[in-house]
């Protein structure tokens, strides 16, 4: 019996934007390498206009994303962790090309990237009660804080981290309820467009993650510019980027978030900081009222 050789299908790699997966809207693609310089794949070159269709994406399910229960938000972020888990040898290998990793050290990455998204699964509906409370006030007034999503977060991933790096900045962003438009590695894109094919079948409503690729100061300029994002984070800008994208972001005061020394490591216990980066507390006085002729209140 003779064998045929048959043709090697290659994989397409697409945006992730608002539960679809677009080509950038300027047909622009860029070629991606490993650590050797060998050819892995085209990956969409973005544009201004996906920049501005992911905000109109984000901003459309921010209402939805933030209005639900924080258990079903970390519900939710758990059954990432399960589709991961599924596809675990595939990011294996693409971590591995993406990284020059050994396979030994790019499945422990991944199976660091995938206890991430359980790890925040755990805070969603744990972190009000540790920056949230009752405020002890004078006068007959119930003072209570609470924290609150910020809205719609542009996010630059880590450049050499393409993956547990990445997870590190999606997931608290949305674990606290805010939706995201995330630039991926500019030359380590790969594990980031497939982590959109998983966002799509993990409950994750359609627009809550949108998943840019290209140059990242091409697509970072319009979203620090872009009057209906309110927060950015800027990890994976160096520093004469982030100074640039912090100028941008301040005409409309959006909150941001500073490269940090400790993102070199993304090993190390992630804390709670960055699930608090992008939150407000909204604080709320309720009169208690008094109780019979003494006056007493409750």
């Amino acid at each position: 019996m003779s064998t045929v050789e048959r043709l090697t299908v290659l994989k397409t790699y697409k945006l992730y934007v608002g539960g679809k997966f677009p080509r950038s809207e300027s047909g622009r693609v860029y070629e991606v390498s490993d650590s050797k310089g060998k050819w892995l794949a085209n990956a969409p070159l973005s544009s201004r206009k996906d920049a501005r269709d992911a905000v109109v994406a984000a901003r459309k399910a921010f209402g939805g994303w933030a209005g639900a229960t924080a258990y079903n938000r970390g519900q939710v972020l758990y059954r990432v962790a399960e589709m991961l888990e599924g596809r675990r040898d595939q990011f294996v290998r693409e971590v591995a090309d993406a990284e020059g990793l050994s396979k030994s050290k790019a499945a422990a990455v991944v199976d660091a990237a995938i206890d991430r998204w359980v790890w925040y699964a755990g805070w969603t509906d744990k972190i009000g009660q540790v920056v949230g409370g009752a405020n002890p006030v004078a006068g007959p007034f119930f003072n209570l804080s609470t924290p609150e999503p910020t809205g719609v977060v542009a996010v630059l991933a880590p450049q050499k981290s393409s993956f547990l790096g990445l997870v590190s900045v999606i997931a608290p962003v949305i674990a606290t309820g805010n939706t995201a438009v995330v630039i991926a590695s500019e030359t380590s894109p790969l594990p980031a467009l497939s982590l959109g094919e998983v966002l799509a079948t993990s409950d994750v409503p359609g627009g809550v993650v949108n998943v840019l690729s290209g140059r990242t100061a091409e697509i970072a300029a319009p979203l620090a510019a872009h009057q209906d994002v309110n927060a950015i984070d800027l990890t994976g800008a160096d520093a004469d980027l982030a100074r640039d994208l912090e100028i941008a972001a301040a005409d409309n005061l959006k909150r941001v978030r500073r490269p940090q020394a400790v993102d070199t490591d993304w090993m190390t216990d992630p804390g709670t900081d960055r699930l608090t980066s992008f939150l407000e507390t909204k604080t709320v006085w309720h009169p208690t009222g008094s109780l019979g002729a003494s006056g007493s209140s409750y």
